[in-house]
């Protein structure tokens, strides 16, 4: 594959090898409002720990464009891949259909955070003037190597209109996401919802935190022995939910080592020992949940550290947002509100592009209706008509 993947008059792009091989400070001076999880501290810690790169279907293809002085002023975080999974936008059924039809729908390139359901910049621009060469090098890179497809996941919503007027296809889905409305405190949030569920909430919150302690880890605080311990928790969820789990051991070590202060790691203790934990990085303005386990079952645990343990922290540090990750509708019960996001696909063939572009029409319809549905079971008190 040629490096140069495109070009718009005297515009080159770049196809790299690694985002690890590149200056991080170049990097993260594209990367907006610092978000973390497409810092040059978190994919390259992906690279250097193996979680992405040979064996893992996950090859690094980060596209690169610089202006006339050599200046790195436009990035896209991207991936080859042979498959889908750990994208948490779910195409299997494309692929399924498009090979039935003879075609190859392997490999693909993924714009993305990889196994990070979270919304965040896929477009790292200097100016807004480089977004639209950064689709056109994507674009050129599917047609000129015979990929099937692009796709760009988990959208910030600042950015979904660049892809929509590229031409890109739009899928919709829904996350839930817990919204700091001025609450002062977790008793202030309590004090927003309806008393039944309010209720709800707080026994949950005693029996989970009956006979164990509950520490939040940051920075230095958090030793290698207590990666040792999250590490067991998270292969058990891994392997539960995907087969297998997508980080290595070593990446969590990188974790601690480069982006120590960026998080929050939240254990449940019992007898002294850890028995659950989470694992959370903290954005400006979000905490964002993303991993989870346990080595012994206790009645509303998860809830705990995952979901009010987050809101604690999130009304500690003055954060306005909780994303918890994907899925989940029992987070509603909990104060999480339903949330829109965006994924875009850019489709190289004309048929199977008007065939997806059909489903998504209809897809999309029953995301809204249903978020109609949601919207109406939220647990806060009703407010009186005007």
């Amino acid at each position: 594959m040629d490096d140069r993947t495109g070009q718009r008059s005297d515009i080159a792009a770049r196809l790299e090898r690694s985002v690890s091989g590149m200056d991080a400070g170049e990097w993260n001076a594209l990367v907006p409002d610092g978000n973390p999880f497409v810092s040059h501290e978190f994919l390259s810690l992906l690279e250097e720990s193996g979680s992405v790169g040979e064996g893992t279907g996950w090859s690094p293809a980060p596209i690169t464009i610089r202006d006339d002085s050599n200046k790195l002023v436009a990035a896209l975080p991207a991936y080859l891949k042979s498959h889908s999974q750990g994208e948490y936008v779910f195409d299997h059924s494309w692929a399924h259909a498009y090979e039935n039809a003879g075609g190859r729908y392997y490999p693909k390139l993924q714009i993305a955070a990889p196994f990070t359901p979270a919304n965040g910049p896929r477009l790292l621009t200097a100016e807004p003037k480089w977004a639209q060469p950064l689709l056109i090098a994507a674009q050129n890179l599917v047609e000129q190597n015979g990929l099937s497809s692009a796709h760009a996941s988990f959208i910030a919503p600042d950015q979904r209109t660049m892809f929509k007027d590229a031409g890109w296809l739009m899928r919709s889905d829904t996350q839930f996401h817990w919204q700091d409305g001025g609450y002062g405190d977790f008793d202030g949030f309590l004090a927003s919802l309806s008393s039944r569920k309010r209720k709800a909430i707080r026994k949950e919150r005693r029996t989970a935190q009956q006979g164990v302690d509950i520490l939040h880890l940051t920075g230095d605080e958090i030793t290698e022995t207590h990666w040792d311990a999250f590490w067991e928790f998270y292969q058990d969820t891994g392997a539960r939910k995907y087969g297998m789990p997508y980080l290595t051991r070593r990446a969590f070590s990188l974790m601690g080592e480069t982006m120590a202060d960026r998080t929050l790691l939240i254990l449940a203790l019992q007898d002294g020992g850890p028995i659950a934990g989470a694992l959370n990085f903290i954005g400006p303005d979000i905490l964002y949940g993303r991993y989870w386990g346990c080595s012994a079952q206790k009645p509303f645990l998860h809830f705990e550290l995952c979901y009010y343990q987050a809101i604690d922290a999130a009304l500690e540090r003055g954060l306005k947002t909780v994303e918890a990750g994907a899925q989940g509708g029992h987070k509603l019960a909990r104060g999480y509100v339903p949330e829109t996001t965006w994924s875009a696909h850019y489709i190289a063939d004309p048929g199977f592009r008007s065939a997806v572009a059909d489903f998504l029409e209809r897809e999309r319809e029953a995301v809204a209706q249903d978020q109609e549905f949601l919207a109406e079971m939220l647990p806060f008190k009703k407010q009186p008509a005007d």
